[in-house]
């Protein structure tokens, strides 16, 4: 028979625990096991009586906590979110008042022209959401492409068979609509029944189908390079310079894109260049395997015979890494059977006009 409980002894406090918690006991105890396996038990404390003040929100914050406990206030929104909310709204409302007025001032002069007014609001209506709609394809498009490239060379690398078929099938899709590829895809399309490794089967769809494609682009790129060194050598202001080697770097990146059948609008581009860029800072640092020594050789001796020569030479350099980069980025399967190329493969020229 247990002893009476001493007069002076505290009792316990509330705490708090999980009601699915295995480790409490119905009384509140906690239990647990020690170094030898045995079984303690031990009083659990208060929750809170440990801690220290509560700290102090802001107004604002504390305002949107409480409006989160009632339910009123979505979790995840603030202010900054609420104000871009409120401004797009207010924004949208006043276009459409100040359309509407528009309008009735047209049907106010003349019916005829309230009526061509109407006319000309629907086409530019149609013309918005005919390019919103293509600049969503592209963007899926080239999401599309690039989640190719990452399953081909997951696929490649565990050696899926079925994993190969199907993506081989997507890619075969993809250039459905060129007709040079025709007879190709129809040889690829057999082999996806008849090969039983699924990394040969990629790196037959790599050689025989983006071959072309990466020899086209190759000679896009000489292209690019050798108009932006001709055109710095020659130009006689910086600024055309600039402007020139910046709207063929645009075009360039498009025309790789349009190759290997990406198409992209202006959101799909700007996605399109922020990968560029992405994969030029990371690769600019290896340019040892890109033969960096012999580059500044070239031009440390063109630009010993022309400073504007020495000046073409590196903008053709850098228009050739940008369109290798885009190549990289816009390319549906890795480069395996083939090395991947460098600016002294895509634009020889660069080093031997340098070195005559």
């Amino acid at each position: 028979m247990t002893e009476p409980e001493a007069p002076d002894t505290p009792r316990a406090k509330p705490r708090a625990f999980r009601l699915d918690d295995s480790m409490v006991l119905e009384d509140g105890t906690l239990t647990g096991h020690d170094a030898s396996g045995r079984v303690t038990i031990e009083q659990t404390s208060h929750a809170f009586e440990d801690e220290g003040p509560a700290a102090v929100l802001p107004a604002d914050e504390l305002a949107v906590e409480a409006a989160q406990r009632r339910g009123i206030w979505p979790k995840g929104w603030s202010w900054g979110s609420l104000f871009w909310s409120a401004a797009g709204a207010f924004v949208s409302l006043a276009l459409g008042v100040w359309v509407d007025s528009l309008i009735e001032g047209f049907f106010a002069r003349s019916v005829a022209l309230g009526w061509i007014g109407i006319a000309l609001l629907a086409i530019l209506i149609l013309s918005v959401v005919a390019l919103l709609t293509r600049e969503v394809v592209s963007v899926f498009r080239q999401r599309h492409i690039a989640r190719l490239h990452a399953n081909f060379a997951t696929a490649r690398l565990a050696d899926d068979r079925d994993a190969s078929r199907r993506l081989t099938s997507e890619l075969i899709s993809l250039y459905a609509n060129r007709p040079e590829t025709a007879l190709v895809r129809t040889h690829i399309l057999t082999l996806t029944r008849e090969i039983i490794d699924g990394r040969d089967l990629c790196d037959i769809a790599e050689r025989d189908l983006l071959a072309p494609l990466d020899e086209t682009v190759r000679r896009e790129i000489a292209h690019a390079a050798r108009r932006v060194s001709v055109v710095t050598a020659i130009s006689p202001r910086a600024l055309i310079d600039l402007l020139f080697v910046a709207a063929q770097a645009i075009r360039l990146i498009r025309r790789i894109a349009e190759i290997y059948g990406g198409r992209p609008g202006f959101i799909g581009f700007i996605r399109l260049a922020r990968s560029v860029g992405a994969h030029l800072a990371i690769t600019g640092g290896m340019a040892v395997g890109d033969s960096l020594i012999q580059q500044a050789l070239g031009h440390g001796i063109a630009a010993r015979i022309s400073a504007r020569l020495g000046e073409g030479v590196l903008n053709g350099m850098l228009t050739a890494r940008v369109g290798l980069s885009a190549m990289a980025v816009c390319r549906p399967m890795p480069f395996v059977t083939e090395r991947s190329p460098r600016v002294k493969d895509v634009a020889p020229f660069l080093f031997s006009d340098a070195k005559d």
